[in-house]
């Protein structure tokens, strides 16, 4: 393998790792969204739905 195959070939490699290693730093490092209740909305209420 000539040199310049040689450096391409760790360039792309290295920069598909690192573009890895962000997104994947970025997805455990994510603040949970604060999901809606959906029971809030039904806390006045004393019935259940009829079967």
């Amino acid at each position: 393998m000539n040199t310049e195959a040689l450096i391409t070939m760790l360039l792309t490699q290295g920069i598909v790792i690192s573009l890895a290693c962000y997104f994947f730093y970025k997805v455990l490092t994510i603040k949970p969204k604060q999901e809606p209740d959906s029971f809030s909305d039904n806390d006045d209420e004393l019935d259940r739905q009829p079967e």
